[in-house]
């Protein structure tokens, strides 16, 4: 499906022993003009189709990240494209002052493939969650009649974007330390504890925010039946259950939403990332009318939320996702994924945890850190990203090809290999 090859010629896949010229001026302009908050492979990319990028030497890489699955249809899908350059040449920005004749259909789309009701478009996956936030707190104050100050309830060690409030719940000290002070109104309980959840239900609880996987944390999957247990909860003390979606949704897992393999349904799902098709930020909390409803004109807004450019691409990546391929590949792909790795399991691999085309994989800490081996992945041509010191992340674009997921396991094994695994 995305068609290449997975062996390239010794000359055009990556090596890092040394940067070229060529990568070094890049790479020292973003070392000096930009903010220090990103910390990227060595990696500098020109170009991309489908599941593979080349970089400004004319080396080949295959993308087992995604941009976070940001690009779950792969690089330069033609779809996406083409709706992109189709819109180009129209307009690409109103406001939302006054309509644009794509915005409704993208809405409709949307709602209808969520079986829901209402969007709300914004941009960025933060925006979404701060959206929803927003959004639980009125609901809790004009249709629940919380009288005292709203809270919503969070796991541990959950992430959801780096804003000033959002931080304010995260237990990552990377993320949270001296951005303070902290928005009030949150509490953190263990994830993947239904009963701690429990305890923590009081009469000013509005709202259940959680992951249906945990993305960053490392690919953390909870307990088969906690998402059900969430979802009875929430209904029994009239709480909106908030599920971000924006890393799981959308095919990741296997469906259309990881909800979906949970049997559950959401007051409200968070979607972003892939919902732009790797083209443009899109992003939109997705509820019914009694919830979303609460929001009054004038009350919240973006100015480039629901943008024509924005619309068009988000329709297309519904249109893909109507017909139920990407969600049965990544589903098959995923399986064969996920039992492959699951094969290095005491040859430098302690634990593997995934769904779909989803993986976290706990490298052996006395062998090598996640980074260490993300760097050497890397110089043998395969893409990856490390988080939490130990555990490295897969996320390979849907349209990749088993064989190509083969060679991939094939890198990992040698990596593996080369810092002593037996």
């Amino acid at each position: 499906m995305s068609g290449n090859p997975v062996v390239e010629p010794a000359e055009t896949v990556g090596t890092l022993v040394s940067r070229s010229s060529t990568s070094e001026r890049y790479i020292e302009q973003v070392e000096e003009f930009g903010a220090h908050n990103y910390h990227p492979l060595e990696v500098v990319v020109a170009s991309g189709f489908g599941a593979w990028v080349t970089d400004v030497d004319g080396k080949r890489y295959l993308d087992c990240l995604a941009a976070y699955s940001a690009v779950n249809f792969g690089h330069g899908h033609p779809v996406l494209v083409d709706a992109a350059k189709a819109q180009l040449d129209r307009i690409t920005l109103t406001s939302r002052a006054f309509h644009n004749d794509v915005l409704g259909p993208f809405l409709e789309g949307l709602a209808t493939l969520a079986g829901k009701e209402m969007v709300l478009p914004m941009n960025t996956g933060a925006e979404a969650v701060e959206s929803a936030i927003k959004v639980a707190r009125a609901w809790g104050y004009r249709v629940k009649g919380v009288e005292h100050r709203a809270k919503i309830i969070v796991a541990d060690g959950n992430f959801h974007g780096r804003t000033t409030t959002i931080i304010s719940f995260s237990n990552d000290p990377d993320a949270r330390a001296d951005f303070g002070p902290y928005t009030p109104g949150f509490v953190s309980v263990p994830y993947g504890d239904a009963a701690a959840l429990a305890a923590a239900m009081d009469e000013d609880v509005v709202a259940v925010l959680l992951e249906p996987i945990q993305g960053e944390a490392g690919i953390i999957v909870p307990p088969a039946s906690y998402l059900q247990e969430v979802r009875r909860l929430t209904r029994e003390h009239n709480v909106l259950f908030i599920a971000d979606e924006i890393q799981s949704g959308l095919g990741r897992t296997g469906a259309t939403f990881q909800c979906d393999n949970a049997g559950v349904i959401p007051d409200l799902y968070l979607l972003g990332k892939a919902l732009g098709g790797g083209i443009v930020p899109v992003s939109a909390v997705v509820g019914d009318a009694d919830v979303l409803g609460v929001l009054k004109a004038g009350q919240h807004g973006s100015t480039f939320g629901g943008n024509p450019l924005a619309a068009a691409v988000g329709l297309a990546v519904v249109g893909l996702l109507e017909t139920g391929d990407y969600q049965r590949r990544a589903a098959e792909l995923g399986t064969h994924l996920l039992s492959s790795l699951r094969a290095l399991i005491g040859h430098g691999v302690v634990e593997v945890r995934g769904v779909g085309l989803w993986a976290g994989i706990d490298i052996d800490p006395a062998l090598a850190s996640g980074r260490q081996v993300c760097e050497a992945l890397a110089a043998r041509g395969v893409l990856a990203k490390d988080t939490h010191g130990s555990t490295i992340r897969l996320a390979p674009p849907i349209v990749v090809e088993r064989s190509e997921l083969d060679w991939a396991v094939e890198q990992l094994v040698a990596v593996l290999a080369e810092f002593g695994a037996e």
